[in-house]
């Protein structure tokens, strides 16, 4: 066990003391305790995060990752701490003191095939492996969460219910013939014992300040497609074009007529994204080959638009490959369905992040097109899912999740943990048996 966690944890409980004066997390007491609580342990945090940051791991291969989470949970004194589901998988289930509701936090514990360039002293010790997509800060949040909520039931302050903490494998998807991710974590029971009402989670967003929040009602990210296009044609020299089909040219009549899919196809008030990323095709400069690879992913807020953009994809690659002499395949799957906020939930557990972080700081956000396996939870009970801003506006330059650079405001990981303790304990709260 690391002696700086038990130190820092000694540190927490000395402010469980004023836990007495609060009447209830409403309270402006509640209020300032939770908020004197994280900003204690920010250090803590930037240890935590920076530790997993430095030794990030792939789907379902998060084996380091998940036994210092199941340590760290322990550590904090959970209830108890559940291993293997859904491959690598951890959940750590803390009771509380009074008849309640059974609600969760949601982790993602992943990290992405991505090569870190920037030079920090807790740089990725995985060559080619970065926590791209600020999972490293999910985590890192979820436990300082579950340390407030601890030190809040150990102070003696009614706790009502029960809070599940999930850390997932796979949220960026499984490798090749692989299950993992939330849909799996579903069907292995994860919500069921014991059977939870309500699942909070968040994201960091390098487009919102340090300090902020963003949240949505209804839609907050897309559904997300994968298609893929084979196109046959018919091998020729590549000095005889006329003898043959050449399926590179038909691939990009096919790339070039997608385009029109969303400007011209679809009403304009919908949104919805269509974009190719894999063109493979040939081994020779003066081979015309016989097969062109097209693979690409769909992206929409409605279910109806998505099928229209499916049938679309369709006609199109039908027409244009009759039209060549050619003969195609065509393949979709729905891989991750839209992440949606329930409204009513939003509605209740607003005023507690307003309370905490202030009303100028919570703001109402559009949509966006990335997608989120937190929706596998969210189709089963009401979700609520919202956005932490991580960007320094003293830093003009913005790097995007996903790439090299990207990188986090650590300033963000307490506010992320007042957030989320005041979301938990307002809901805890407002449901509980009277």
């Amino acid at each position: 066990m690391d002696g700086r966690w038990v130190r820092i944890g000694g540190m927490l409980w000395v402010l469980t003391a004023h836990l007495a004066l609060a009447q209830s997390p409403q309270t402006p007491v509640a209020v300032d305790v939770i908020t004197r609580m994280a900003n204690r342990m920010a250090d803590q945090l930037v240890r935590i995060r920076r530790h997993l940051h430095m030794y990030p791991e792939l789907s379902n291969r998060e084996f380091r990752t998940a036994a210092y989470i199941a340590e760290r949970l322990r550590a904090i004194g959970l209830d108890e701490v559940r291993t293997g589901i859904a491959r690598t998988g951890v959940v750590g289930i803390l009771r509380g003191n009074r008849p309640g509701p059974v609600i969760a936090v949601r982790a993602d514990m992943d990290a992405l095939p991505v090569e870190e360039t920037i030079d920090v002293p807790y740089k990725s010790r995985h060559a080619g492996v970065k926590h791209a997509c600020g999972h490293d800060a999910h985590m890192t949040v979820a436990l300082g969460t579950a340390m407030v909520l601890t030190a809040w039931k150990r102070a003696g302050h009614p706790l009502p219910g029960t809070v599940v903490f999930i850390f997932q494998p796979a949220e960026e998807g499984p490798p090749p013939g692989e299950e993992g991710g939330a849909s799996l974590m579903v069907r292995e029971g994860v919500l069921d014992d014991p059977p939870v009402e309500a699942i909070f989670g968040l994201h960091v967003s390098p487009l919102l300040p340090v300090g902020t929040v963003g949240f949505a009602r209804g839609p907050i990210l897309a559904a997300a497609s994968r298609f893929e296009i084979r196109i046959h044609g018919k091998q020729t020299h590549g000095a005889y074009p006329h003898l043959g089909v050449d399926p590179i040219y038909i691939g990009a009549l096919i790339v070039t007529a997608l385009q029109s899919i969303v400007s011209r196809s679809l009403d304009p008030r919908e949104a919805a994204v269509v974009s190719v990323g894999i063109f493979q095709a040939g081994n020779r400069f003066n081979i015309i080959p016989e097969e062109a690879r097209l693979v690409g992913t769909i992206r929409t807020l409605n279910d109806e638009v998505h099928r229209q953009v499916v049938e679309r994809i369709r006609n199109i690659v039908d027409r244009i490959t009759s039209a060549y002499g050619a003969t195609y395949e065509f393949h979709t799957s729905l891989t991750i369905p839209v992440t949606r906020n329930d409204p009513d939930l939003v509605n209740a557990v607003l005023p507690a992040i307003q309370a905490a972080l202030g009303s100028d700081r919570v703001q109402e956000v559009m949509p966006q097109m990335g997608a989120e396996d937190f929706a596998f939870y969210a189709q089963k009970i009401p979700g609520f899912y919202f956005w932490l801003g991580v960007w320094n506006p003293e830093n003009p330059e913005i790097h995007m999740l996903h790439t090299p650079k990207f990188d986090i405001d650590e300033r963000a990981l307490p506010i992320g943990v007042r957030a989320m303790s005041s979301v938990v304990l307002h809901y805890l709260w407002t449901h509980a048996e009277k």
